[in-house]
């Protein structure tokens, strides 16, 4: 029997850093080992963009990585101002021509913005079955850009069948499109076991005084890190702390956020690593005597997960799968986004406690062992591949029922 042939389009993959990357990577490698054949086709279009008059073909370069068929599409640059059609006709004709050498069963795309739009134009054009995975910033952000809204709108409809990291996403998509309701299932992200006793402690940790407060990612304006900022602010007059930001801000927020550091008093009691590699972020979270996550949106963040797995003890926010995930006052602590006092409180609590830090962070890590295990993720995606593969062999619709798995 011939393997299923399948192209995940994504707007990153490793080595890129970031979230949805090392999903998709995450899921390849699930679909492998269920005997699949995968392509991975990467494309953005911020890489259209060039400010130093390079100029360049359309073009495709194809390798084979840990068993996956990446193919990175770029557009091409014809001038520096290249229009957005001109990027996205590009992608369609690069996807034709793999299209036509490979013959895929099915597309899925991630992020339904750009990898969205154009994997489902060709797939529909093309009457092949497609899946549109929904990640966080899609719909919490990009959703507020009038001209974005009904190229998405448009996507969720077409899509045979949505899938999203949070209820809180797909609460949102049924607003816009309706029809998701009958084509749709939310479960979260999974986290493989890490041996943390492997890991070296970064030499940085005995250098930081008092209780330590950390958060990890890129941190941008879904991340909340200002109430976060103002909240160890006011704690720092109670008790000794150390908040320690491990990873870097977003270059187009770079202004802001150093008027924000400006402003904040904690001087010295504040330490930003810059940017770390995956190894040397895992490497602090043992050290973390709080782990805050203080969202305002932010998906199925892997940051969450990978803390849960170190046995921190977590503050995060009520929203999206943060706030699903994390059961307050059993293996974590929740308060409501935008709140610094509230973050405060919650804060103090755990910083005054040792107890209770090492009761919640015991829990979650059970929970991470348990509930986020990639066997659970893994049966999840088979299952919607089947559904889905079954659209292309007998032409029928996949069900009546919107799901939500843990």
């Amino acid at each position: 029997m011939n393997k299923k042939r399948v192209c995940i389009t994504t707007l990153e993959y490793p080595p890129d850093i970031g979230g949805v990357g090392e999903s998709v990577h995450r899921i390849a490698q699930m679909l492998i080992s269920t005997g699949y054949e995968v392509h991975v086709a990467v494309f953005r279009s911020k890489q259209r963009l060039i400010s130093d008059g390079t100029v360049r073909r359309a073009s495709c370069k194809t390798i084979l990585q840990d068993g996956v068929v990446v193919h990175r599409i770029k557009s091409s640059v014809r001038n520096e101002l290249q229009d957005i059609q001109d990027f996205f006709s590009d992608v369609y004709f690069q996807l034709k021509i793999l299209h036509h050498k490979y013959s895929f069963d099915l597309f899925h795309a991630f992020f339904i913005n750009e990898t969205g739009y154009v994997t489902t134009l060709f797939a529909k054009e093309y009457d092949l079955p497609i899946i549109n995975s929904v990640r966080g910033a899609d719909l919490h952000k990009h959703i507020f850009n009038p001209k974005n809204h009904a190229q998405i709108a448009w996507v969720l409809e077409n899509s045979d069948w949505v899938t999203f990291v949070s209820r809180d996403l797909q609460r949102r998509a049924n607003a816009i499109a309706p029809s998701v309701k009958l084509k749709s299932s939310a479960f979260w992200n999974s986290i493989a076991p890490i041996n943390f006793n492997k890991l070296f402690p970064p030499p940085l940790v005995q250098e930081l005084p008092g209780i330590i407060i950390g958060s990890s990612g890129r941190f941008r304006d879904k991340k909340g890190i200002e109430f976060l900022l103002d909240a160890c602010d006011q704690l720092s007059k109670e008790i000794n702390l150390t908040l320690l930001l491990i990873g870097n801000f977003v270059e187009k927020e770079q202004k802001y956020w150093q008027k924000e550091l400006k402003q904040c008093r904690l001087g010295s009691r504040l330490c930003i690593t810059g940017i770390t590699t995956r190894q040397e972020t895992l490497a602090y979270l043992p050290h973390l005597d709080i782990f805050a996550i203080p969202s305002l949106t932010d998906g199925c963040p892997n940051a969450l997960l990978e803390a849960m797995s170190a046995g921190c003890a977590i503050v995060g926010t009520r929203v999206d799968a943060i706030g699903e995930i994390i059961e307050d006052g059993v293996d974590g602590l929740l308060v409501n986004p935008g709140s610094s006092a509230e973050l405060k409180t919650a804060l103090q609590s755990l910083a005054t406690q040792p107890k209770l830090r090492q009761k919640l962070g015991a829990a979650a890590q059970i929970k991470a062992k348990q509930q986020l295990h990639p066997s659970i993720e893994q049966q999840n995606w088979i299952k919607i591949y089947q559904q889905v593969l079954a659209i292309g062999d007998r032409g029928l619709g996949i069900g009546d029922k919107s799901l939500f798995i843990k």
